[in-house]
């Protein structure tokens, strides 16, 4: 059976998890980061967004988790929607709505232990008793933090960081979860790791947008893919189809043509 065929396969429903539409962002006095980008994430789906750096992949998680006029951006036309409502500018109430994100580059906090760092997580729990079980359930699920608990988080390698940041969005228990660049500066035996990860995650349930220059590891486990070049989409389609397109190959997989 090959990976994607284990993925969960709900059938669309009416309002997607994530609907992104004539999507217009600029920063600062004009420069365009997105120009007319439209995607969609059905709910049960790993749909991964593919493109070099300066691509608008992360503007695109900013404006979804309610944080680009942090970042001084600002949505000039389109409409963004997580399971049918619009998105908030705000993060927490994005968090409370079921959308998490692993930042780019981990940003676990590095004084502070495992054990801190995924409590930080749990803000939203709504009792102690719901706040300990789900600590527990990220515990089980990463036998290597477990181990660490007491451990401040700088002390991590960064295969171990980035656990620790995927477990800390998890306390929040997301229906939508953002994974940016999940494998960026890690060893392929712990991409490896990172790539069963995303599978089990989503069959339990969990939607994710995965926003990958691993372009080899990104169509392994998603079903859809969109490939973004200055702000715009220029490829999207199953990820079988680019998969196997040489273009796809040619230009981010280093080799001449598909392997058939």
């Amino acid at each position: 059976m090959g990976v994607r065929e284990g993925l969960a396969t709900e059938a669309p429903p009416t309002s997607p998890a994530l609907e992104v539409t004539d999507l217009h962002v600029a920063y600062g006095q004009g420069t365009r980061a997105l120009i007319g980008l439209t995607l969609r994430v059905d709910d049960g789906q790993v749909v991964a967004l593919l493109g070099a750096n300066g691509a608008g992949k992360t503007t695109l998680v900013r404006t979804v988790t309610g944080g680009l006029s942090y970042y001084g951006g600002s949505v000039t036309a389109g409409v963004v929607s997580t399971h049918g409502r619009p998105v908030a500018n705000s993060s927490a109430v994005m968090v409370r709505r079921g959308v998490s994100q692993v930042m780019e580059g981990r940003h676990v906090f590095a004084d502070l232990s495992v054990a801190e760092n995924l409590l930080a997580g749990g803000h939203t729990c709504s009792s102690k008793a719901e706040l300990q079980q789900r600590y527990a359930e990220v515990l089980a699920r990463f036998p290597s933090l477990q181990r660490r608990e007491r451990t401040a988080a700088g002390y991590l390698s960064g295969g171990e960081q980035q656990m620790l940041a995927i477990g800390r969005a998890l306390m929040q228990h997301p229906r939508l979860l953002l994974l940016d660049e999940p494998s960026l500066g890690l060893a392929p035996v712990i991409v490896g790791q990172v790539r069963d990860l995303i599978l089990e995650l989503n069959e339990g349930g969990t939607t994710i947008l995965l926003i990958e220059q691993n372009v080899a590891m990104a169509l392994e486990v998603s079903r859809r893919a969109y490939v973004v070049e200055r702000g715009r989409v220029v490829r999207e389609g199953s990820s079988d189809e680019l998969a196997g397109d040489d273009a796809i190959h040619r230009a981010y997989l280093g080799i001449s043509e598909a392997v058939s």
